[in-house]
């Protein structure tokens, strides 16, 4: 993976709309070069195939159910929800990839194709992202579509972030299958 140079945090607030639709230009040109690479890889895809069967009759009071106990379990001691899922083959190689960018990439999850998560580096604020641009945007528009967010500061990491989400195909077939969410350092885009 590439990584950018560092923008100062000081500059960030004070950045043109040009600099900051440049910024977008760069993190949507950085999810095609190296994030599309690691939605397509086997345990990502295999796991979210397993859990768009797996929730293939859910109906939207079941899945406002599993948002309310994901929801219920963050600021909890006693989170089975949450960690099995942290606790998953794919969550495992999304860390490993996080780690691997030293620092660019602050957070990211994959959702399946009702936008419910499926794997996750570190637990998101809810379980259901289908209310979301970043699943609304992506998934239901069909292969190639990126959703590239606003730069926001981010409290629990301290950092500005713009989060790049993208559809998620299946390698064999290019049907959609989910969408991913990557969480880049907006400070370290070029």
């Amino acid at each position: 993976m590439k990584f950018p140079v560092v923008l100062p945090a000081l500059l960030l607030g004070a950045l043109p709309s040009l600099a900051l639709a440049d910024m977008a230009a760069t993190a949507r040109d950085y999810a095609n070069e190296n994030l599309m690479q690691l939605a397509r890889d086997p345990a990502i895809v295999s796991a979210i195939l397993a859990q768009n069967d797996a929730h293939a009759g859910l109906t939207p009071a079941q899945i406002d159910a599993l948002d309310k106990t994901w929801r219920a379990e963050i600021d909890s001691a006693q989170r089975p929800m949450i960690d099995a899922l942290l606790g998953n083959t794919a969550s495992e190689h999304l860390r490993a990839q996080i780690e691997d960018t030293g620092g660019f990439v602050v957070e990211a999850f994959v959702m399946d194709n009702l936008g419910l998560n499926v794997a996750a580096a570190a637990p998101t604020s809810d379980y259901w992202q289908g209310d979301e641009a970043k699943f609304s945007e992506t998934y239901p528009q069909g292969a190639g579509a990126i959703h590239v967010s606003d730069v926001e500061f981010d409290e629990s990491s301290q950092r500005y972030q713009v989060q790049v989400s993208f559809t998620v195909t299946d390698p064999q077939t290019d049907a959609p299958i989910g969408a991913m969410t990557v969480a880049l350092d907006a400070e370290m885009l070029e």
